[in-house]
């Protein structure tokens, strides 16, 4: 297992109790940092000890790296479902008008 492999439970733990506070892209530049730190096989030993794909912990690492001011939004826009929800009196649930569907 080596040094990584001690470093990975440490990063796994340490993911662990971070992770469920914190937003998807927040959890993105959290492992991106954490690979960073770590150099050269950072970005797999990331990705393993956080169970998500390396280039989930890549993407994290080039936000880190471009240099953009942080953002005020967690999605880019475009992402969310379109306003066109209606709501049917009476049901309580909002619902797609039948002339949208295709």
């Amino acid at each position: 297992m080596g040094m990584l492999g001690g470093v990975e439970a440490d990063l796994a733990a340490k993911f662990e109790a971070l992770f469920p506070h914190l937003d998807e892209r927040q959890r993105r530049l959290a492992m991106g940092a954490e690979a960073r730190s770590l150099g050269h096989g950072g970005i797999r030993a990331v990705a393993r000890a956080a169970g998500v794909r390396e280039g989930t912990v890549s993407r994290g690492v080039a936000e880190l790296e471009s240099g953009v001011a942080p953002l005020d939004r967690v999605r880019r826009k475009g992402g969310a479902a379109s306003g066109r929800w209606i709501s049917i009196p009476g049901c309580g649930l909002p619902c797609w008008p039948s002339s949208s569907r295709t």
